[in-house]
């Protein structure tokens, strides 16, 4: 039997009329092409000069920028072509029947590169109602008013190297004539004609070590968050020396020209009568006393011997309380004249966080610090600062061999991500500051390096039959610039990490090796950088510790059982150092501190 296709249901015809309406869509939402500063209605300028494309996609974008003048140049332009009016209206069509500005004439005749084309305040117009065209000697010639001068200014924000061109029209609200270096700008406009040939760049060396020291900073936190740590905040105000041989900077609150103030006298004597004198006198009755005892020859004598010796030390008694009284009123008005100080013991600003970091990695692990250390040396040499700036970590269940593997990881992570993050600014640092640090950035990453003892590198020194050295090495002495310069650069001509120093050049709390000489401490000595990462293990053993130091509290740590931990130190303005090639720290703090100037 022959299979039946089911019944097609007859369709029916749709006239236009009849088609079904459709419901309109809402316009999808464009994202703009450049977005303000999440803050402030402005556009961050590295948006604009730093894109992947140079610029090209945001021509045409209006934008709102703010920043300082770098430079300033005026340019007047020539007056226009002469006007020759038409027998008929085209001039006018070919305007479009409107006031046509000189700002729009400029747009048509000069090259504005990286430009902003109009600017807060700037609306004045020139009517031009007929085509321009060299003027005739049989025609009528109109004269119009020469275009008002334009100033070309170079804009930075700090946010890049480069600096935008914004190019103005004079008006009644922006005057005629350049304006200074520094001043302030907050413009609107349309950016035209964006590309790589109007690139301009005014470079500053403050504002790149600035971007690279912030860079450094946040590669800091970065390291330590993505591994584990946790921030520590140690204080800055301590009893302690971190160091053990540190010069520190003492915090009292007592005037100095008080503490200078004469003191009050204070004397012995009461009444005119000498308390010595009385008691000198007790000492021999009582003598005279023991005497009569023995002799047993005169009982009366005895007896007004005794009541003599009551009667004087009664009055002992009452020279006594009256000089407590007379002491204790002239204490007062000693205090009255100079303060007490705030804190009852000495104390002082802090050299070294790594004391309190121990309290905290003993429970809670890895932990970091960074922050302000002081040190009251008065030499002023190019990589001391009385004030500078450490990075501290601090690992429980640690030995030395992992603090130094975590100080190596931690250097290169800091030498790849200043190349990686600051292109721009590293261009800048090799072309005005040194021609050769990126490669010398490039280098700490690739390098391997090299781990001796201190023992081994004294006895390296000593074989150096070729070079003499101002200081002669000897076990036992620290080791100067110019040695250890000689074994990054000469010996081992890569970074070089020194360790099991004598127990002598190390700080109290560093663990003592099984030699009874020597100490678990290390140098991180860097080729053109010198020494700015230090580390060590920490004293677990009680008794060992008790007999080098008496601090109750920190002694607490492993008088009730404590873990092997280890850290180390770095000095975080000494590598902004490092990484730019400034000879002296001092420019690479944003507000220097130094013995004989602090003046804001």
């Amino acid at each position: 039997m022959a299979s039946q296709e089911p019944a097609l249901a007859p369709q029916k015809s749709i006239t236009p009329s009849e088609e079904p309406e459709t419901t309109p869509q809402e316009p999808v939402p464009t994202t703009p092409l450049i977005l303000p500063f999440k803050y402030s209605n402005r556009v961050v300028l590295k948006t604009i000069l730093e894109r992947s494309d140079g610029g090209v996609g945001l021509v045409g974008e209006k934008v709102v920028i703010g920043g300082w003048v770098r430079a300033s140049k005026e340019v007047r332009k020539d007056p226009p072509p002469q006007l020759q009016p038409e027998d008929n209206d085209e001039a006018t069509a070919s305007l479009g029947h409107k006031d046509a500005s000189c700002l729009e004439i400029l747009q048509t005749r000069v090259p504005i590169l990286r430009s902003i084309s109009k600017i807060f305040g700037c609306g004045g117009n020139y009517p031009v109602r007929a085509k321009l065209r060299p003027a005739s000697s049989k025609s009528p010639v109109a004269s119009i008013p020469s275009p008002p001068p334009i100033v070309n200014l170079l804009v930075s924000d700090g946010s890049c190297v480069a600096s935008l061109q914004v190019t103005m029209q004079f008006s009644d609200d922006f005057p005629v004539g350049s304006r200074p270096i520094g001043t302030c700008i907050l413009a609107e406009g349309v950016i035209h004609q964006l590309s790589e040939q109007g690139k301009q760049g005014i470079e500053f060396k403050v504002a790149s070590l600035t971007r690279i020291r912030s860079a450094l900073a946040f590669a800091t936190r970065t390291f330590f968050q993505d591994n584990g740590f946790l921030s520590v905040e140690v204080p800055i105000m301590t009893i302690t020396d971190g160091e053990g041989f540190s010069t520190k900077f003492r915090v009292t609150t007592v005037p100095v020209k008080e503490v200078e103030k004469e003191q009050p006298e204070i004397t012995d004597s009461t009444d005119g009568t000498n308390l010595e004198i009385v008691k000198a006198a007790i000492k021999e009755k009582s003598n005279l006393i023991q005497q009569l005892q023995r002799s047993d020859s005169d009982r009366e004598a005895l007896v007004a011997a005794q009541q003599d010796l009551l009667k004087t030390s009664q009055l002992l008694s009452q020279l006594e309380e009256k000089e407590k009284l007379r002491l204790e009123a002239l204490r007062k008005a000693s205090k009255a004249q100079v303060p007490e100080d705030f804190f009852s013991q000495p104390t002082y600003l802090t050299v070294s966080g790594v004391l309190h970091m121990e309290s905290y990695a003993c429970a809670l692990g890895n932990v970091y610090s960074f922050g302000p250390r002081f040190r009251a040396d008065r030499r002023g040499t190019a990589k001391q600062v009385v004030e500078t700036w450490m990075v501290e970590a601090e690992m429980a269940f640690s030995e030395l061999e992992d603090a130094m593997n975590c100080a190596e990881d931690y250097f290169m992570f800091l030498c790849k991500w200043v190349l990686d993050n600051c292109s721009s600014d590293m261009k800048f640092v090799s072309k005005r500051i040194d021609k050769t640090r990126t490669n010398l950035l490039e280098s700490m990453i690739s390098f391997s390096y090299e781990r001796i003892t201190y023992t081994e590198a004294v006895n390296a020194l000593k074989n150096v039959a070729d070079r003499k050295f101002e200081t002669q090495p000897e076990w036992g002495i620290e080791l100067t610039s110019q040695h250890l310069r000689y074994l990054v650069d000469e010996i081992y001509k890569r970074p070089v990490i020194l360790y099991n120093f004598p127990k002598e050049l190390k700080p109290f709390y560093v663990r003592l090796n099984d030699d009874g000489k020597t100490v678990a401490a290390f140098d991180m000595v860097i080729p053109r950088g010198g020494t700015f990462i230090t580390g060590n293990q920490k004293e677990e053993r009680f008794n060992l510790l008790n007999e080098r130091e008496q601090y109750e509290w920190y002694l607490d740590l492993r008088r009730y059982g404590t873990v092997k931990h280890s850290g180390f130190t770095l000095g975080y303005d000494l590598m902004v150092l490092f990484a730019t090639g400034i000879p002296d720290v001092r420019d690479a703090i944003p507000f220097p501190r130094s013995s004989s100037k602090v003046n804001n």
